[in-house]
């Protein structure tokens, strides 16, 4: 009996597309997975959202997914320009953040903000193609592509769609230069020391960008010292302003208070969008 429920659970979540939600901005773990992607708004522009550096050009931004230089290793679906859209709320509260963190000595710099549901969708075709792992070397050393949904590092839907949620690091102030990504060049686990892995400007938080590891729980034991201190400074700054993390990923916030708790948006990332 235990054998048939099992296959027939592996069954639904073939069909659901191995997806899991990610935790609204309530409480860790708030929100329940889901096998159904949502029905995207079918509004053509973004209301109430702003591009980031238009309200806070002091922010820094680098935007992956438009970019060869994610997990995936080509641009994603959706993104036609490298920016930041955000609902106004989220973006004004950055701005806090990023008062204080310039107090410090340090600025904000925005990996990902506003993700649109097709670039999701892309996620999900490209987890079902297990022959495309061209990047996994960097973002998934020592994790399954098969396993990336199920474990809750990719999610689908995800709070990106919603316009409230960014992904984000601290750097100093002013930045260092950070080298340009080159497609096929020599790729270091992103679990590396700093020094080692992508040479990411960003102050030292344990690991790189969208690592797919357990080391990249923000308060994941092994992570000590100075990348510790680093993580619960953006952490403090971030929570300040009406932030909450999701506990898997150090870099990922969600404002508390957002505006679209139950839309998920399809428009493109790019300036027309902004409505």
């Amino acid at each position: 009996m235990r054998t048939r429920v099992a296959v027939v659970l592996a069954f639904v979540a073939l069909l659901g597309g191995c997806s899991r939600a990610e935790p609204r901005p309530a409480g860790p773990n708030a929100s329940q997975p889901t096998l159904a992607s949502p029905t995207p708004s079918p509004v053509e522009r973004l209301p109430g959202f702003v591009v980031l550096t238009d309200l806070d050009p002091r922010i820094h931004a680098d935007i992956r997914y438009a970019t060869p230089h994610n997990f995936v290793g080509r641009p994603i679906t959706g993104y036609r320009e490298p920016l930041c859209l955000l609902t106004r709320q989220a973006a004004e509260a950055l701005r806090r953040v990023q008062d204080a963190a310039l107090a410090g000595g340090h600025s904000l710099k925005v990996y990902d903000c506003y993700r649109p549901q097709p670039a999701v969708d892309d996620f999900v075709a490209w987890s079902k193609r297990p022959g495309e792992q061209q990047t996994k070397a960097e973002f998934y050393p020592d994790v399954a592509k098969n396993r990336l949904f199920a474990d809750g590092y990719i999610g689908a839907p995800t709070a990106h769609s919603r316009g409230s949620t960014m992904d984000l690091t601290l750097v100093d102030e002013p930045p260092a230069g950070q080298p340009p990504y080159r497609v096929g060049q020599p790729l270091v686990a992103c679990t590396a020391p700093r020094g080692q892995r992508f040479a990411d400007n960003s102050i030292d938080m344990g690991t790189g960008f969208d690592c797919f590891d357990s080391r990249a729980h923000t308060a994941d034991a092994r992570v000590t010292g100075t990348p510790r201190d680093n993580r619960r400074l953006l952490q403090r700054l971030m929570t300040d302003a009406g932030f909450v993390n999701y506990d898997r990923e150090w870099w990922h916030y969600s404002l508390r208070d957002e505006p679209y708790p139950d839309t998920f948006f399809a428009a493109p990332v790019a300036r027309s969008s902004v409505g």
